[in-house]
């Protein structure tokens, strides 16, 4: 398959990557021991687990969002095919594109 036709470039994938680690690292933050019946834990209503962990997991989704939002850029040097870097014609300056006006007008 073609390189130029995947949605994605390698930076994408890196992006995603790091935001998947981060949500991981979010729900690692979250876990930790339970209270039972026999005895309460108080860790449970910790601030890193009721707070700091869920912001950690929201701000993991969030760069996932925008590695997936991201386009590719297409003037990227390592993905650029042959066709890709064709090269444009010099636009007309405007003293030219006055003289073709004059001239089309005149016939």
């Amino acid at each position: 398959m073609d390189r130029r036709n995947f949605a994605f470039d390698k930076v994408n994938f890196i992006l995603l990557a790091i935001g998947m680690a981060v949500v991981v690292i979010g729900f690692i933050l979250m876990s930790g021991a339970p209270s039972t019946e026999e005895a309460f834990n108080p860790e449970i209503f910790s601030a890193m687990r009721v707070k700091v962990a869920p912001v950690v997991c929201f701000l993991g989704f969030v760069f996932m969002i925008y590695a997936i939002v991201r386009k590719p850029k297409d003037g990227d040097v390592d993905s650029a095919t042959p066709e890709m870097v064709e090269k444009k014609p010099a636009m007309a300056k405007p003293e030219e594109k006055k003289a073709t006006v004059m001239k089309n007008n005149k016939k």
